[in-house]
């Protein structure tokens, strides 16, 4: 079967991988969307993500649904045939983190396609996959397997917005309008942000958050665009560049909330800590998301505005070029990867 192993900076291959056989408590999926996720994209150019670099061949992906084929010995759930979409964290439930109802940040966990951990984590970029029983969550009628892959990404983004506290009535702000920041755009409005305002360099990533509904677009790079806000209530940092978070803290309100959702590179990173002292602005990391998966699914099958952050579907046996397209946010936003198989 097919599946995308990255083995190295600039060394993604799609290859000939076995079938695997689900044990107990698991599911066997047929996976027929992957998402091309920021993450995957670091690990293909870079050979790793923030902190967690590659020291062995890794399947990519973890933004994967499918249908469920078969269960391991003494495994049950939802019927075989069943369109499921994949969560990809199994936390390890005994932890500090877990015992105070934060698995998002469990200090244990397994992340699909993840090289946190050694040996690392496989991911969903494979046409047949197994994973805990309990990781699959049913598609609610009217969703399709398309829109469904965006249920990873989308949970992301509910749960920065809800680290950053009751946005109604709010006046928010987004750096970078790439995938996730198109997500909190959409988040935020459906949890009733008066007004969202997004940065970005590119027009055509703005126009994707326009899409998803963001109420000022603002060039990032051009300090007389009109749209510039003076001041806002709250703002998430989804770009993951030093330069986005110095935005947030210098245009939040005194006493606001800023979100870093984005994952900056290795090391330290500057940023204006004398504006979080004089101004008593929060400061607060949003990473990965617990139950918002659900959420988001619920979401998802309400709102028909989320095709249109789906920028391509490409066969895996051209996974570069999906890459090559993913990475190329003045072409793209959200690229999936199709696990048919040919024809």
């Amino acid at each position: 079967m097919p599946g995308c192993v990255i083995h190295g900076q600039g060394d993604l291959r799609v290859a000939d991988l076995p079938v695997p056989e689900p044990g107990p408590g698991q599911a066997l999926v047929a996976v027929r969307y992957g998402g091309v996720c920021g993450s995957d994209l670091h690990y293909w150019r870079h050979g790793g993500v923030g902190d967690f670099r590659l020291r062995e061949p890794m399947v990519l992906g973890h933004e994967v649904v499918g249908t469920v084929l078969s269960y391991g010995d003494g495994g049950s759930g939802h019927p075989p045939g069943t369109a499921v979409a994949v969560h990809p964290a199994t936390p390890c439930g005994v932890c500090p983190e877990c015992a105070d109802r934060r698995r998002q940040v469990c200090r244990d966990t397994r992340y699909l396609g993840s090289a946190a951990r050694f040996p690392h984590v496989q991911g969903g970029f494979a046409a047949r996959i197994v994973v805990p029983a309990e990781q699959l969550r049913p598609l609610p009628p009217g969703l399709g397997l398309r829109r469904a892959a965006l249920a990873e990404p989308l949970s992301v983004a509910l749960h920065a917005v809800r680290r950053a506290g009751d946005v109604r009535g709010r006046h928010l702000l987004v750096t970078g309008a790439g995938p996730i920041g198109c997500l909190v755009v959409a988040a935020a409005k459906a949890a009733g942000a008066a007004r969202v305002t997004v940065t970005d360099l590119l027009p055509t990533a703005l126009a994707y958050a326009s899409a998803a509904g963001a109420d000022t677009l603002v060039r990032a790079d051009d300090p007389a665009d009109p749209g510039w806000p003076t001041e806002v209530d709250t703002a998430v940092e989804a770009s993951g560049v030093a330069a986005g978070l110095d935005t947030c803290l210098r245009l939040v309100r005194r006493g606001g909330v800023v979100v870093q959702l984005g994952m900056l590179p290795p090391g330290p990173s500057p940023f204006a800590g004398n504006l979080v002292v004089s101004r008593e602005i929060e400061l607060r990391g949003a990473f990965r998301f617990d139950g918002e998966f659900d959420e988001a699914l619920t979401l998802l099958t309400a709102e028909s505005l989320f095709d249109e952050l789906i920028s391509a579907v490409v066969p895996v046996a051209e996974a570069e070029s999906a890459f090559t397209l993913a990475a190329d946010r003045s072409r793209s936003c959200k690229v999936l990867l199709d696990f048919a198989p040919s024809p």
